[in-house]
């Protein structure tokens, strides 16, 4: 419930057009070193290959990121986040950012910091199963 809840509030904060999907890839790979196949993003995000191919398909739509063939294996494809998208990650985190500054504040610093070791433990045994 609690997931849903954060979900649903952050959904509402970010700007229009975008959802919680897009800005999650978006900021994976503004973060990441390296192109991915669409096929690691949807292990990435514990996600169907199809639930990936449709989100990355209307982020390429609105240029967003890049969708190339794999020069190594023509079966696949690679995917980069464009200078777009990189700028729309940028406005989306900052429309983000209130929202989680007020949650960190209301629960205060002390309270987020503890409960993140837990949450971390939580989220890595729901991976295992």
């Amino acid at each position: 419930m609690a997931g849903q809840l954060a979900r649903g509030r952050l959904s509402r904060a970010l700007p229009k057009g975008m959802e919680l999907s897009h800005f999650s890839v978006l900021n994976h790979l503004a973060h990441t070193s390296r192109d991915r196949s669409p096929a690691q993003l949807a292990e990435t995000f514990n996600v169907t290959r199809g639930a990936m191919t449709n989100t990355l398909a209307k982020l390429d739509r609105s240029g967003l990121v890049h969708i190339r063939p794999d020069w190594d294996d023509a079966r696949r494809k690679i995917v980069s986040i464009s200078p777009a998208g990189r700028a729309a990650r940028d406005h989306a985190l900052s429309a983000l950012l209130p929202v989680l500054q007020e949650m960190i504040e209301g629960m205060g610093r002390d309270q987020v910091r503890a409960a993140l070791p837990l949450l971390r433990e939580v989220r890595g045994r729901l991976d295992q199963v």
